[in-house]
């Protein structure tokens, strides 16, 4: 029999009903103040840039202005002084296109070094190592890549400049009729060769890093489905892993791309600065924005220092130019692996 009280039904039956929770999109304080603290991030990062280009603009403009388009397409920094010691700006000549020209041959040098190196280590770290030799691989890879660019300059001049110019003389032997390794004079030290050498030992921890990641966030359904249709490890690999992470390495590769490009103290070191556009990648005679800032900089009066100010806004601009086209091309290829 049921011992409910008798006026217990209807005391339930009389309770309130809860009120209706209102469904809204409207965010949270707490996301409010997370969105507008990574916009004002965002933000500051693109006012930065905004204001060095503009210091670089305004410090550069006298020169600009007086060399035109020479600025560009002239390789000669000539320096001429007035009676009072004075640079004589009409009479001196600014030209950097020996510097950009070397600059992204050193530069490509060093990607095409890299890459290959960066996409195998990243896909035995991911795939092939043992847990141990895993960790303690990507730790001296991040510690490489913390390494200061004088570090990697003086082991390059010391340690690899020797075994650079052994390579550089058989490339030379093999490849004498492509024209970039042809040589007038038997001259391999300092060569742009070495210097993008030791730039790709510079860039392999930043390429590597940034594959292995987007290799190791390839989704392991994909895998497992590549492993019951019978694929090898490589075949998965193959199939798989490298479609879905092109754009990854693309975009690592243009990242380690406009490093090297803006590299300054290790390029000084294992690069003869030659003011003359040189497409012999072997001959020791080169260029570099950057080492050449470096180089002028301590000595250059104001007038110079303006030249060299507008030489950093050109290699600025390059910079922005290379990394908006590795946008693009991640852009394009981003979609074709998933």
């Amino acid at each position: 029999m049921s011992t409910t009280a008798p006026g217990a039904k209807s005391a339930n039956l009389s309770s309130p009903t809860p009120a209706k929770r209102e469904i809204t999109t409207k965010p949270r304080l707490s996301d409010k103040v997370f969105r507008g603290v990574a916009t004002a991030g965002g933000l500051s990062s693109l006012l930065l840039l905004g204001l060095i280009f503009v210091f670089l603009a305004f410090q550069g403009f006298q020169v600009l202005r007086s060399e035109g388009i020479g600025f560009i397409t002239g390789s000669n920094w000539e320096v001429v002084q007035d009676n009072v010691g004075n640079t004589d700006l009409s009479a001196s000549t600014f030209g950097i296109a020996a510097m950009l020209i070397g600059t992204v041959i050193c530069a490509t040098i060093a990607v095409i070094i890299a890459v290959p190196i960066s996409v195998l280590c990243a896909l035995y770290l991911t795939f092939y190592a043992p847990s141990f030799i895993k960790r303690l691989m990507v730790a001296l890879i991040d510690l490489m890549a913390a390494f200061p660019s004088i570090l990697f300059g003086m082991w390059g001049y010391f340690v690899l400049m020797p075994h650079a110019e052994y390579w550089a003389k058989l490339i030379h032997k093999y490849f004498e009729w492509i024209p970039i390794f042809k040589m007038d004079v038997d001259i391999f030290e300092r060569s742009p060769f070495v210097a993008g050498v030791v730039l790709s030992t510079m860039i392999i921890p930043i390429i590597t890093s940034i594959s292995r990641e987007i290799f190791s966030q390839t989704p392991l359904d994909r895998i497992q489905a590549a492993y019951a249709l019978g694929a090898t490890r490589w075949a998965m690999i193959k199939a798989v892993v490298i479609p879905y992470g092109r754009s990854g390495v693309v975009g690592g590769a243009m990242l380690g791309l406009g490093r090297a490009m803006g590299e300054t103290v290790a390029v000084y070191t294992v690069l003869n600065l030659v003011y003359q556009i040189n497409w012999q990648v072997l001959i020791g005679a080169g260029g570099n924005v950057a080492s050449m800032i470096l180089l002028k900089f301590g000595e250059a009066g104001p007038t110079e220092t303006k030249a060299l100010m507008a030489a950093g806004l050109a290699l600025f601009i390059l910079t922005l130019i290379v990394n908006s086209i590795a946008n693009v091309i991640v852009t394009k290829t981003g979609g074709k692996g998933r």
